[in-house]
């Protein structure tokens, strides 16, 4: 699943509150009009509240249609909130030209004052790199360029690309901070060569990632990465009756997943194992629906540089039912557990 955690310096901050939205819109959810309208007014909402971040994921040719333009979504809940970090994770870079990319991205930087994260994936779907007319295997090659490309586009000079020359203004001030997101050690030893952090799923090769840095001479980016707490929480007052209709929802990504990473691998990776029960994934807590006592009680045992989540939408969740998990963790749940929440700011290793 495209949730990944925070993994750049947070300045000795404890924990990150992050919401997250995927925008799957499946026949049998909400529709995608209440969706979106949902997400920005819940955005506004984790901005006023203090959490530190907004997860964007992106994925293309989707039958639920999973959100595959998070650009616009970015700066429409720019335009909804003015503390909360923009994140794209992952943004697909391989299928984007490169140029027009770093012109959408400084525009969305200077939008939003300066509060976009970029973090890059290489992608693994073959329909999405055919619909843009790009091959799979030149992936690795692709975001390269692109991490190239945007860190000279973003001098405001001249430079020279396949042959053209290429300048890009307005200048986005700060420049946003670019992150490479991936899971294998090889990911982890390039993003301390190329990108200014890594963000890595779960934290994997986080120690890989240090080593590499502290051996470039680079500022040491601590222990540990921000890893996941569960990928879903709901608070209820009636936890087994919402799961019941929370159910399907978590059924329908899991499987989508599956049959994502089937297409790309021949089989079922990661976590998104193929015909897993959602009860199962309830019970092993990946997904959560909980009475306020015990959310708190949950955020409380993650322990100190954890990122907890919370994705309201899931699946195309009535808007109506993530409302009431929301307000029930604003009024129940929050107030035990904010000062547990990291600076709403951020600083990458620099390159």
């Amino acid at each position: 699943m495209d949730l990944l955690p925070i993994s750049i310096t947070m300045n000795g901050s404890i924990m990150e509150f992050v919401v997250s939205f995927d925008m799957r819109a499946p026949a049998f959810g909400a529709s995608a009009d209440r969706l979106y309208a949902a997400a920005l007014d819940i955005s506004a909402w984790a901005d006023r509240l203090g959490f530190q971040a907004i997860g964007l994921g992106e994925h293309h040719a989707s039958d639920d249609g999973y959100l595959p333009s998070p650009i616009p979504m970015a700066a429409a809940i720019a335009a909804r909130t003015e503390h909360i970090i923009l994140r794209s994770n992952v943004l697909l870079a391989p299928l984007y030209e490169p140029v027009k990319l770093a012109e959408d991205l400084a525009v969305l930087q200077l939008i939003s004052g300066g509060r976009l994260q970029v973090v890059i994936g290489a992608g693994y779907r073959p329909y999405e790199f055919a619909m843009f007319g790009k091959r799979r295997e030149d992936r690795k090659a692709l975001y390269l360029e692109t991490f190239k490309v945007l860190r000279q586009a973003w001098t405001g000079q001249e430079f020279d690309h396949q042959g053209r020359k290429v300048t890009v203004t307005p200048v986005p001030k700060p420049t946003p901070p670019l992150l490479l997101g991936g899971a294998h050690p090889a990911v982890a030893r390039r993003a301390a060569a190329i990108a200014d952090g890594y963000y890595p799923p779960a934290g994997e090769n986080w120690d890989v990632y240090r080593e590499a840095c502290l051996t470039r001479g680079l500022a040491d980016p601590g222990e540990s990465a921000f890893p996941l707490g569960p990928i879903f929480t709901h608070i209820s007052n009636d936890p087994e009756a919402d799961w019941q209709t929370i159910a399907p929802h978590v059924a329908h990504c899991v499987q989508s997943y599956a049959d994502w990473t089937i297409e790309a691998y021949g089989k079922a990776a990661g976590p998104f194992a193929a015909n897993v029960d959602p009860d199962d994934l309830r019970k092993r807590g990946a997904y959560q629906v909980l009475p306020p006592a015990g959310a708190v009680k949950l955020i409380l045992s993650l322990g100190n540089e954890r990122t907890f989540i919370l994705t309201p939408l899931l699946g195309g969740l009535d808007p109506d039912l993530a409302w009431q998990s929301l307000h029930l963790f604003e009024a129940e749940v929050w107030p035990h557990v904010k000062h547990l929440a990291a600076p709403r700011f951020f600083s990458a290793q620099p390159h």
